[in-house]
């Protein structure tokens, strides 16, 4: 299934702490009524800068198989994540109101034609071997941090 963000009834699937999928709407466009902000993007430097705060924004997982994002001449192109990834959501609560926003950052890449680009996650695990003082050799599953040169500590927070 594919959602498009102008389409009014539009929701992404939210991947909960029980690793059940549930459906919420997608941010809110300018003919909707609703207190919670306009669009369906939010910046990251915008939510680390407070501007998110007073719709006290929890931080999800968006389990897609790809996004699509448009080139300076409005061509669609879809692009794939790999097993293993999500996007970073955001949702806004404004009293009985609860929707969706894909969290975004500045592009990677120094000639990209967008200004926002998803933030694609994806959690790193390195096996590392060591000895015990007894001779035996254990293994420890080390948690390296997920893509965009984040640290553990700020993986599931904004």
């Amino acid at each position: 299934m594919r959602m498009y963000f102008p389409n009014p009834k539009a929701k992404l699937p939210v991947l909960s702490k029980s690793n059940e999928t549930q459906l919420i709407l997608w941010g809110r466009r300018k003919d909707q009524s609703g207190r919670l902000p306009l669009g369906g993007w939010a910046r990251l430097d915008s939510i680390h800068a407070g501007v998110w705060d007073r719709w006290f924004p929890k931080p999800v997982k968006i389990p897609v198989l790809s996004f699509m994002e448009k080139d300076h001449e409005g061509k669609s192109h879809w692009f794939d994540l790999v097993k293993g990834q999500w996007i970073q959501g955001l949702i806004a609560f404004e009293k009985e109101e609860k929707r969706i926003y894909v969290v975004t950052i500045e592009p990677e890449l120094e000639h990209n034609i967008h200004d926002r680009w998803p933030r694609v996650m994806s959690l790193k695990i390195n096996t590392i071997c060591k000895t015990n003082a007894q001779g035996s050799t254990i293994f420890i599953l080390a948690f390296i941090g997920a893509l965009n040169s984040l640290s553990i500590d700020k993986l599931f927070k904004f």
